[in-house]
C-alpha cells in the first residue's frame, strides 16, 4: 500500500483491521497492524500508546475487563494513505480491573472515531482515537448521569468553588 493509495484500498484495510482486532480478537501478530514505530493517542485517556507490543497489552487490558467488548465499524472514509473510521464500541464491564478502575458490572454503549496513518505495508503507523470520556465514565458509574441530583449537586460545589476562587483572586 502505497501513501497514494487509492481511498477503496484504505478503507478495506481500515476494516480488515478492525475486524480482526475485534471480531476475532487476534493479538498473535501485532505487527501485521502496527508498525514498529506507532504511537497510538487515546485522547480521553490522555494516554499515548507506543509499538506493536504496547497495543497488544493495551488491548489484552481492553478484553479482559470488558470480555464482550465489539466494535461495530458504522463509516469509514479513506483518503491519501489515511483513513477515519467511525465506530460504536459496546460492552458489560464485568472482568478484571480497566486503567485502574474496578469493574462495575455496567453497560458501555460509546461511539468513537479512529484516524489512522499507513505504511506502505498497510501497518498503522499513526492513529489519534477520539471518544467521550465522561460519557463512558457516567455509563460505568464513575460520574454521576447527566442532570441527576448527584450531577447537579456537583455542578453546584464546582460553581461555589470557581466563585470563591475568583473572590480570592480579587483580594489577593
Amino acid at each position: 500500500m502505497s501513501a497514494t493509495a487509492d481511498a477503496a484500498t484504505v478503507e478495506d484495510r481500515a476494516r480488515a483491521i478492525f475486524r480482526r482486532l475485534f471480531d476475532e480478537r487476534d493479538l498473535s501478530d501485532p505487527r501485521w497492524v502496527w508498525a514498529d514505530d506507532v504511537v497510538v493517542r487515546f485522547h480521553a485517556l490522555d494516554l499515548a500508546v507506543r509499538g506493536p507490543d504496547g497495543m497488544a497489552a493495551f488491548f489484552a487490558e481492553l478484553f479482559a475487563a470488558v470480555p464482550d467488548w465489539g466494535i461495530e465499524v458504522e463509516e469509514v472514509l479513506g483518503h491519501e494513505g489515511a483513513a477515519t473510521i467511525r465506530w460504536r464500541g459496546t460492552g458489560t464491564h464485568t472482568g478484571a480491573p480497566w486503567r485502574g478502575i474496578e469493574p462495575t458490572g455496567r453497560r458501555i454503549d460509546l461511539p468513537g472515531i479512529d484516524v489512522m496513518r499507513f505504511d506502505a505495508d498497510g501497518r498503522v503507523t499513526d492513529n489519534v482515537v477520539y471518544y467521550d470520556g465522561a460519557t463512558f465514565a457516567r455509563q460505568i458509574g464513575m460520574l454521576p448521569g447527566v442532570g441527576s441530583a448527584a450531577d447537579r449537586a456537583t455542578l453546584a460545589a464546582f460553581n461555589a468553588a470557581a466563585r470563591l476562587r475568583r473572590r480570592l483572586r480579587r483580594r489577593g
